[in-house]
């Protein structure tokens, strides 16, 4: 039997259940593993590298010295998935130069894993995409939007430019927008929802008035469009907490279509109707502002011809 068949095979039987690991603190790949794998040899965990079976935020990582940042999801999985190439990943970039990189990720796409999908995320198309470009290059996470949500989403490639991102977030946002096609028409064409978001037992999102354990939460909408049935919004939010449009949609009657966990609205768009077209940012360190722009999807056009 050809000794990495055979090598392989020893692997997979091993970690026959896929382990996942959240790092706490920086530090790199092989020294976070041999910490975490304590059974295993260094040359062992080396061939986990070699064999494709390690993955960070859904990207398949096989340098042994890679970069690791605070609450990075790094992945052991029981068969390897494959690097995809710069031509087939099929990524929408919207900008790109030597610190950002910013997509419009597809509705559908994680922005990084998670317990129900461990390889198929944005982070894992961006970070196949620079190591294609320069095997050095890794993407940073500074922001994330949900899965079934389309549209912005910008990553840094640096671990400085990171850390200055995620401390001042909400200081650096200077506008967020969003496209939302929501059930019925809004008696008030215009308005402003505010509340408190807590999480229940169920890791759902929920508004209340609790000042001290809740995140308040600052939604201000517009409608652009409505027929008989629905109605189409333009959305800004001064806090980009988890499932916040959906939240509020839901606490004014009027659910983002699609959306099968708060509420039960219809589904005429077969997705959520809900599109991040609007990213405007401060750069930490030049003070540059940067607006970044996701077309509508045509499908929520053609919803309300």
């Amino acid at each position: 039997m050809n000794k990495n068949k055979k090598r392989f095979q020893n692997y997979s039987k091993l970690y026959n259940t896929t382990k996942q690991y959240v790092v706490s603190e920086d530090d790199l790949l092989l020294s976070f593993l041999l910490k975490n794998i304590k059974k295993e040899s260094r040359n062992s965990i080396k061939g986990l590298l070699s064999h494709n079976l390690v993955t960070v935020n859904g990207a398949v990582i096989r340098q042994f010295d890679y970069p690791l940042s605070k609450k990075d999801i790094v992945i052991i999985l029981n068969n390897p998935l494959k690097v995809k190439t710069s031509k087939s990943n099929n990524l929408d970039i919207i900008y790109e130069d030597s610190e950002l990189i910013v997509i419009n990720k597809p509705s559908g796409l994680l922005s990084v894993a998670s317990d129900k999908e461990k390889g198929k995320t944005a982070y894992r198309l961006v970070s196949d995409y620079l190591n294609n470009k320069d095997k050095h290059l890794r993407p940073y996470i500074v922001h994330r939007i949900d899965e079934d949500t389309s549209g912005v989403l910008m990553m840094v490639k640096n671990k400085q430019l990171q850390d200055l991102f995620t401390s001042q977030w909400n200081e650096l946002v200077l506008d967020r927008g969003y496209y939302a096609v929501v059930e019925g028409q809004l008696l008030k064409k215009e308005g402003t929802i505010k509340s408190y978001l807590k999480s229940n037992t169920l890791n759902l999102m929920y508004s209340s008035n609790d000042k001290v354990h809740g995140k308040l939460a600052v939604t201000h909408y517009k409608v652009l469009k409505e027929n008989d049935k629905y109605s189409l919004l333009d959305v800004h939010i001064d806090s980009g907490r988890k499932n916040q449009i959906r939240v509020h949609m839901y606490d004014i009657r009027h659910s983002v279509v699609g959306d099968d966990k708060y509420g039960n609205p219809s589904n005429p768009l077969s997705r959520l109707g809900l599109h991040a077209y609007k990213l405007q940012i401060k750069h930490p360190i030049t003070n540059r502002t940067f607006t970044f722009e996701a077309k509508m999807p045509t499908i929520f056009k053609t919803l309300f011809k």
